[in-house]
């Protein structure tokens, strides 16, 4: 993996501090969450249909959210910034890969994924930055393949930062993140939104996009 870019750098080490910690506040991170387990679900059988690879969720961390998509029988494999938060992924899911290394900059060759999961990962990527992370996606998914974001809302404000428990994160307007994945050339199949539980502070955003470049619709 070469070197990373400096905010990067940062938020790899910011949960390498706290991976431990993390690790064990998530383990059950999907528990009394049907509704998120049901976008997981529509996303595994979107995959499935396409047949079009494996899969790949993107900002893993400790590997939750990638045994639960094994366990919803797909080809998966993890990939973090954070080297603690992959020993952490191997040592709890020994039967699963996982790697280091960033989304900005898969090393994977174009069209060989069948799927993405980033599992409130983009939440961390500079506004700015983030056609240059669809651009990435859609260059290593086949064609038809299907694009998880999970992430937390802005309910219709503007995109603003927010001081997330480990590094800088940002909430987003759910039409704006779709309008750019939309210039990026995904289709979008469908989208949820999630109001906060009790211990929660924002609505949760959803979207399921599909790469389709033949449709008249994708950019």
């Amino acid at each position: 993996m070469t070197e990373l870019p400096s905010h990067l750098r940062a938020t790899a080490d910011a949960y390498d501090a706290v991976a431990v910690r993390y690790a064990e506040l998530v383990r059950n991170g999907l528990a009394g969450l049907p509704l998120d387990r049901s976008v997981l679900s529509a996303f595994a059988d979107l995959a499935r249909a396409a047949d079009a690879g494996p899969v790949a969720e993107l900002g893993c961390g400790p590997g939750y959210v990638t045994a639960h998509l094994r366990d919803l029988e797909l080809d998966v494999f993890g990939v973090d910034l954070s080297p603690v938060m992959v020993d952490l992924a191997r040592e709890t899911y020994p039967h699963l890969r996982f790697e280091r290394g960033s989304m900005a900059a898969l090393d994977l060759a174009d069209g060989t994924l069948g799927g993405i999961v980033c599992w409130y990962s983009v939440i961390h990527v500079p506004p700015p930055e983030i056609p240059s992370y669809f651009a990435e996606f859609r260059r290593v998914l086949a064609r038809g393949g299907t694009l998880l974001l999970a992430f937390f809302e802005s309910e219709g404000g503007p995109v603003e930062a927010f001081d997330h428990k480990v590094t800088t994160a940002f909430r987003w307007p759910i039409d704006v993140l779709a309008g750019l994945a939309r210039e990026a050339g995904f289709v979008e199949v469908g989208r949820m939104l999630r109001e906060p539980l009790a211990e929660e502070r924002f609505r949760r955003g959803h979207l399921l996009m599909s790469y389709e470049p033949d449709r008249p619709d994708a950019s």
